[in-house]
């Protein structure tokens, strides 16, 4: 029982982290809210795509990356040029606009982890760091298909790999 009652604390944990998300959505410019600062970070951290890509990235509907699409474009932050594969598709990508986005809210996040965790030591913000990212493997690969506990790779095959949560900013 000691074991269930740990993983309940984690549940309850893990649903607070909430308002660490609410906070961080606080930081980024009116002009640019999660979802589109989700697509510049992909974007970045991808290269160039197709929307369907960054929608499977983005673990949301295409109806839904297609509107945070539609914002940064308006914006000047991605382009928009016709797929050579497909004409009818067209291939995303940052343009310098859009890096300066992004470093501005790389800029803003960081500052808010700063001063959020001044009172940290380095190794508690590492240590933190490594057990959300196996946190995160854990959930990316289990299931059919999908790798043994402690051996994820990224590659595992129900297609959930090391990028299949991103939501946030950076």
């Amino acid at each position: 029982m000691a074991a269930r009652s740990r993983y309940e604390e984690l549940a309850r944990q893990l649903s607070a982290v909430g308002a660490v998300k609410r906070g961080l959505a606080r930081a980024l410019p009116p002009e640019c809210p999660g979802g589109s600062a989700a697509v510049l970070t992909l974007l970045d951290r991808h290269g160039e795509m197709r929307i369907s890509r960054l929608a499977e990235l983005m673990a949301v509907d295409l109806s839904v990356t297609s509107r945070h699409v539609a914002h940064v474009a308006e914006r000047g932050w991605i382009a928009r040029s016709p797929d050579p594969a497909d004409k009818r598709s067209r291939i995303l990508r940052l343009t310098p606009g859009g890096h300066a986005q992004l470093d501005e809210l790389t800029r803003r996040t960081t500052e808010m982890f700063a001063r959020n965790l001044a009172d940290w030591t380095d190794e508690d913000v590492v240590r933190l760091n490594t057990l959300l990212s196996r946190l995160r493997d854990s959930f990316a690969c289990r299931g059919p298909g999908g790798c043994a506990p402690g051996s994820h790779s990224g590659e595992c095959r129900n297609g959930l790999g090391d990028d299949a949560y991103t939501r946030t900013s950076v």
